[in-house]
């Protein structure tokens, strides 16, 4: 036998681990009346034990048997209240640190779990809660929520309730609905994400409060949503069950009649970050042109000819493009891509509604440029009918969505007057941002995130002083309120610039005036937080030549450079700021045929808008025109 295996298996050189040989020991003792100093009854049942071991693996015994209490001087103690055989597989772990789960029977395993949380065993109770949620069936879950809600074991109560949710018409008639206790009961059916049918529930609980009837019935059925139900479910299940109060059943017919049906408190599935407008859940397009591309998942396979949906942007005669889910779903973010195969911008809006009646305007970007991926974010809503409506194409009267997705996000996402208020840079390509002015071997060179990678040949962005900008254009608008930048620094040249923001090219903001300052290397600029979409950087002065140069941009300002300079903004922005209502989101919840666009769609009248809101295309146009164009050399 080698040396190494006295050692201990893997023991490095120089350590000895015989911790096996330790827990056997001790397990050894298990059961074993040798050195035992305490014994323990439990339901007449007798334990030898041993206090020093009891007390070193919990603070409960280590109070009970030396912390001066009547039980630490005596030789026998009775544990009341406590299960025999969970017990028995209690005090095995406390010896062995084995316990096996999967022999038990569930109610046992719930006993040792309520044992587990008396008595401070933490890492046991956080296995078994795993365990749990690894069994859960509709036949279980019940009792295992109550018993999650009692030992306050909020993950496991979270992952029951969602399982639930998943499962209500299941869950409200199997015959262990009616095991639950009053306050778990009541916690599910206050759940907007518990869905199924209203009067289902109602019956649910009819038969709950018999099954109960010690409990107090009205405090249950007062948060049923009656209001949900149909006129003849309320006159012909409500009123002769006899559980109802007459005017509490005038009170849900007259807010079912009058309310607005986006007032009423709707249950809706839950799936979080699941996709919900897709074919898998029934989800289909009613209204648009070439509708099947819109759900197909496919985001790359699209051009001129194919791969959208589109609608015609008029004033009457063309409702958008309506997608209607498979089912009733709580979603609050959506992601589209608009067709982005040139420099084109959309406008657009997006409604939601239950019944096709009555629709909550949920995206408001009608005064807004957007191009390509869209990342939207609302309040969570229960959603049936999508509504998407172009109102602007900066080349045609023709609105085209190439993808769309719906679903219920838990990521924490910050609204300011229903814009995103963002905590990364989102002047990034996979945001879908870019440079639509300025001269550089690479396009959006500036938008790469290298700030190491330039020389006098590469890496940077310019323009001719006196002529034209730098202009970039995000992917849809946010509220912004500071940017950065890395002027060309490899000498000791410095700059002089402004910079102005905008959400549609015809209006500008000026944020920043360095006109009369020399500049150089990194700019950090805050200013009052406004809606933007595109931010222009207009050099004045190079002490070197006649081109200016930057390196790189972001906003909102990802440094905390402690050179930030407040710039004063010449028109006052600040009146959106004041009125603005901040929402965050967290567990926290809606493209047509270039070919024919070009052809077909496109009047005279078209191109004349095509060209008055597309001049900003003037320096990046024509695919670069060439990598080997003229670039201004520092």
């Amino acid at each position: 036998m080698s040396s190494h295996h006295h050692l201990g298996p893997n023991a490095p050189t120089g350590e000895i681990e015989h911790i096996n040989y330790l827990s056997e020991h001790i397990g050894a003792l298990y059961l074993n009346d040798e050195y035992s100093d305490v014994i323990l009854t439990v339901d007449g049942q007798r334990f030898h034990a041993h206090k020093v071991i009891l007390a070193a693996r919990s603070e409960y015994f280590r109070a009970l048997l030396f912390g001066g209490m009547r039980e630490s001087h005596q030789s026998e103690i009775e544990l009341k209240g406590t299960s025999l055989g969970a017990f028995k597989g209690l005090l095995k772990y406390i010896y062995t640190g084995h316990m096996s789960l999967s022999n038990q029977k569930e109610d046992v395993i719930l006993d040792i779990l309520g044992l587990s949380h008396q008595y401070g065993f933490v890492d046991l109770e956080a296995s078994i809660s795993d365990y749990l949620r690894e069994i859960l069936q509709i036949r279980n879950v019940c009792i295992i929520f109550d018993a999650a809600r009692v030992y306050q074991l909020q993950f496991l109560t979270r992952v029951c309730s969602s399982f639930m949710d998943q499962h209500a018409l299941e869950i409200i008639h199997h015959e262990t609905f009616l095991q639950l206790s009053a306050g778990a009961i009541k916690e599910l059916i206050l759940r907007d994400s518990f869905y199924a049918p209203e009067v289902e529930i109602f019956r649910a609980v009819c038969e709950w409060v018999q099954a109960n009837p010690d409990e107090d019935a009205n405090d249950i059925l007062s948060v049923v949503r009656l209001p949900l139900m149909s006129l003849s479910e309320l006159l012909g299940v409500v009123r002769p069950a006899g559980l109802v109060s007459p005017d509490t059943i005038l009170d849900a017919i007259q807010a079912r009649t009058q309310a607005k049906d986006s007032e009423l408190n709707y249950r809706g599935c839950l799936m979080p970050d699941e996709n919900m407008a897709h074919p898998k859940h029934g989800s289909h397009v009613l209204q648009g042109e070439m509708r099947s591309a819109l759900l197909d998942g496919d985001s790359h396979n699209y051009d001129m000819e194919r791969g959208y949906t589109r609608h015609a942007i008029n004033e009457s005669g063309d409702h958008g493009i309506l997608i209607k889910l498979g089912t009733q779903a709580i979603i609050n973010h959506i992601k589209m891509l608009l067709w982005d195969r040139d420099f084109r911008s959309y406008s657009y809006y997006i409604e939601v509604s239950v019944d096709q009646k009555d629709w909550v305007r949920v995206i408001e970007h009608t005064r807004f440029f957007c191009r390509s991926w869209q990342y939207l974010y609302f309040e969570p809503r229960v959603v049936r009918y999508i509504h998407i409506v172009g109102t602007n194409n900066t080349v045609n009267k023709v609105f085209h969505v190439v993808s769309f997705e719906a679903m219920f996000t838990q990521n924490s996402i910050e609204l300011q007057n229903g814009l995103i208020v963002p905590k990364e840079n989102v002047a990034t390509i996979a945001k879908s941002a870019s440079v639509i002015e300025g001269v550089s071997r690479s396009r959006n060179a500036l938008l790469n995130g290298d700030t190491k990678n330039y020389d006098w040949d590469s890496g940077y962005t310019c323009h001719q002083l006196g002529s034209g900008a730098i202009l970039v254009q995000l992917g849809q608008p946010y509220m912004i309120g500071s940017v950065r930048f890395l002027l060309w620094d490899c000498d000791d040249r410095s700059y002089s610039y402004f910079v102005q923001v905008s959400v549609d090219m015809w209006d500008w903001e000026l944020v920043a005036d360095k006109t009369h300052e020399n500049c150089r290397s990194w700019q950090a600029l805050k200013f009052e937080p406004r809606p933007v979409v595109f931010i222009r950087i207009v050099g004045t002065h190079n002490t070197a030549n006649e081109v200016f140069h930057c390196v790189h941009f972001e906003c909102p300002a990802m440094s905390e450079d402690s050179s930030v300079i407040v710039a004063e903004s010449a028109h006052d922005a600040s009146s959106d700021a004041s009125r603005s209502k901040t929402v965050i989101l967290s567990n926290s919840a809606a493209i047509s045929n270039t070919a024919e666009i070009r052809g077909n769609d496109k009047t005279a009248e078209d191109e004349d808008v095509a060209v008055h809101d597309h001049q900003y295309h003037s320096t990046l146009q024509e695919e670069d025109k060439s990598e080997d164009a003229a670039i201004p050399d520092p």
